[in-house]
């Protein structure tokens, strides 16, 4: 029998009999019989747990044993939260009944980590510390008198921020990553936006995500990417994904991958102003033609590269003969690449082959400046393959035409050259007002 004083105690009662026959030479039977009943002291039953846990499975396993067979465990308390027993279908948390030979039971119960009584704290040093609180509450039958058992279980895992494992290929990057159960204690940014299906849907990412594992596709020339070491050969594409801290937003941790891409044109338009441009120019260059040399509107900026057919520039926008665009909201800059090879070949090129960067107004701090160019975001480049006029086509070597001829457009449109010295400009507030100080500028300059 089992009685709560304090802590909990047992007594064991025996209760004996004896009977003796004595029969005697005339077979009579004489039967005494003596009962008696003989119970211990109070004895200490303590009740005990064994903490089971396994980290790698993420979750708790607790084990309340040596429990006394006139008792039942009918609730529990976790954390401070009630859970009768048995536990519903619908909890992640469960509990298991034992029974042993010796006529004790003993409950088994299960918590993940992830369930939310358990108490989570993450530390400075990338530990997270789980914590649950058990508070058992068994009843003596038939009495029901209640016995109260607590116990406090705890783990500690080592969480460093996700890592993404990337593959190269020949039309992107390709990021995959496992879940864990704490990951939410961090999200992925590209830059400073945080990664959602809105935004891939918005940038061309193809993204998959599930509760087991995370896969982003970013193709090659989309928004994220940085370039450099562009030769003929290839260049190298660079995608970075931030992990932050989902409280305060600071970057925790990044997975930066860089592969090599090759590809028969490219261009390339910084914040810094710089244009870069792999062109091929096999349809510019006459038939039978050598490939002697290739330059911009100003025939002094050569290709840095030529393999024949394709040639490498890479020059600030305001140099080499570039012109300008103005257009409501964007600024354009324009240059075209020319062939000029030997006289004794008759030219019969039919393509000219133009280079461009287009930035947002908005977006730039320093506009026509020798000296310096800035942009908050970097320009949308094109190469544009257009049929050479017939005209041009008459001399037998292509020479580099004074400066670029574009079709007269609305007056919202103003022009001219990148290369000519001039007032710096921060953040030009108004379009118009823009277009009006090009306008005094371009009599300034005819006038000289």
């Amino acid at each position: 029998m089992s009685f709560v004083f304090g802590d909990l105690f047992e007594i064991y009662v025996f209760h004996l009999y004896l009977e003796q026959i004595l029969v005697d030479e005339h077979h009579v039977e004489t039967r005494v019989r003596f009962q008696r009943t003989l119970s211990t002291p109070l004895l200490p039953h303590p009740v005990f747990t064994e903490n089971q846990t396994v980290v790698d499975e993420l979750s708790f396993t607790v084990y309340l044993g040596d429990v006394p067979e006139d008792m039942e465990l009918v609730a529990v308390y976790l954390n401070g939260d009630e859970f009768k027993v048995p536990f519903m279908n619908t909890r992640s948390h469960n509990i298991t009944k034992v029974v042993h030979p010796n006529n004790t039971l003993g409950y088994i119960l299960k918590v993940p980590f992830d369930d939310p009584v358990v108490l989570l704290q993450f530390s400075g040093d990338a530990v997270l510390h789980y914590e649950l609180n058990i508070n058992y509450i068994l009843t003596i039958l038939p009495e029901n008198e209640p016995f109260y058992h607590l116990t406090s279980v705890q783990a500690f895992i080592d969480a460093s921020p996700p890592a993404f494992d990337a593959v190269c290929s020949e039309s992107g990057i390709s990021f995959s990553l496992d879940h864990r159960p704490y990951d939410s204690l961090w999200e992925i940014s590209i830059g400073s936006d945080l990664l959602t299906p809105e935004l891939a849907a918005k940038h061309g990412y193809i993204m998959s995500n599930d509760s087991q594992s995370l896969h982003l596709m970013v193709p090659l020339f989309s928004h994220g990417y940085k370039y450099n070491g562009v030769t003929l050969k290839g260049f190298y594409g660079t995608f970075k994904i931030l992990m932050r801290d989902h409280e305060t937003s600071e970057v925790e941790s990044s997975t930066i991958k860089s592969c090599l891409f090759s590809t028969n044109e490219l261009i390339l338009c910084s914040t810094l102003g710089r244009l870069t441009a792999v062109a091929d120019m096999s349809l510019a260059i006459p038939s039978g033609g050598r490939p002697a040399r290739f330059n911009l509107v100003d025939k002094f900026c050569g290709a840095r590269e030529t393999n024949g057919t394709r040639a490498l520039f890479s020059f600030p926008i305001n140099t080499c003969g570039t012109t300008i665009e103005l257009s409501m909201g964007n600024v354009t800059y324009q240059n075209e690449i020319f062939y000029s090879g030997s006289s004794q070949v008759h030219s019969d090129a039919v393509e000219r082959v133009m280079v461009q960067c287009t930035y947002p107004l908005a977006s730039l701090h320093r506009l026509f400046t020798t000296f310096r160019f800035e942009a908050d975001t970097a320009g949308i480049g094109s190469i544009i393959h257009t049929a050479r006029p017939i005209s041009d086509m008459q001399s037998l070597t292509i020479e580099p035409t004074a400066a670029l001829q574009t079709t007269p457009g609305s007056p919202a449109v103003a022009r001219m050259h990148a290369d000519h010295p001039s007032t710096r400009y921060s953040k030009v507030p108004s379009f118009h007002k823009l277009a009006s100080v090009l306008k005094r500028k371009r009599t300034r300059i005819q006038a000289k």
